[in-house]
Formats: C-alpha cells, structure tokens, sequence
C-alpha cells in the first residue's frame, strides 16, 4: 500500500504527461483487472503485464491513456478526474445487481475508454483538450448506457 504514497506525492497535472509507464502493484489491483491508471501510472498485477504495457501501443495502453485525457478534460486534474469517477461508480452502483461490475462497466469514463480503445487514432485526436466523449455518456440515464453496453443503441 505504501508504494502508491510516493506516487501520488510526485503527481504532476495530467497535460504534463506523455506516457504513462506500468509498474506492478497488486494492492490496489482486483482479480482480473489488467491496469489502473493512478496519477499518471498504471499499475498491473504481474511483471509481465507491466512489461507488456511499457514495450509499446496495445489496446490495453490506450485504455488507460484515454483515462489520461480524460483527467486532462477535468481541468487537467487527477483530484477532479478521480472524484467524477468515484461520483458516477456510486451512482451506477445499484446496477451491480442487474450485471457483473455494472458500476464499473456503466462509468462513463469506462464506456468511452472500452469503446475507443481499438481506435488507434483516438489518443491524437483527443489531445488538445482531452477526450470529451464521456460528458455524453454521463447525461445518459444508467438504463440508456445499459442499452448502449448491450449494443442495442449507436451513439455514434
């Protein structure tokens, strides 16, 4: 737990950042999740995803760089990013019930971040002022982002 002090105390704003490397820490990391992106990192559960994160492009990378635009959207702060995302998380909760992680999977910052992830354009074009596209997602009401998870919507 201690590991991730130093790394919240050496955080700079997120339009200050360029990559983000991978380093394990499996505190913070559930089973079965691949990556978290924490003040400008993303921690993974073994080396050998860390090391896979940090040798180049992947899906799984540019997941967790959309969240670092996605921080950058927030008024370029880790502190309002991370409380937008715990915001929405808790008001997705009651959705856990209905599906498996329906928190998590219904959080507009992971809607945009899973559905762009295979997009390998997104990170530049969202560069200037972040990704926007989970502002949308957010004035959906749970029911209409449980549709567009289940593919029954195209909002593009």
């Amino acid at each position: 737990m201690f590991q991730v002090l130093p790394i919240m105390w050496r955080a700079v704003r997120p339009s200050r950042i360029a990559d983000m490397p991978a380093q394990v820490n499996t505190f913070w990391l559930r089973k079965g999740y691949e990556g978290l992106t924490f003040f400008g990192r993303i921690l993974t559960p073994t080396q050998e995803l860390a090391d896979s994160f940090n040798s180049g492009p992947s899906s799984l990378k540019t997941h967790e760089m959309i969240h670092l635009r996605q921080a950058q959207a927030c008024g370029d702060s880790w502190l309002r990013f991370y409380l937008l995302y715990i915001w929405y998380w808790l008001r997705a909760l009651p959705m856990n019930r209905r599906m498996k992680h329906g928190a998590y999977l219904l959080n507009p910052f992971e809607i945009e971040a899973y559905r762009r992830m295979y997009d390998t354009g997104y990170l530049s074009r969202c560069q200037e002022g972040g990704a926007q596209e989970w502002r949308r997602y957010a004035r959906m009401s749970l029911e209409e982002r449980l549709a567009l998870f289940k593919g029954k919507v195209n909002s593009e």
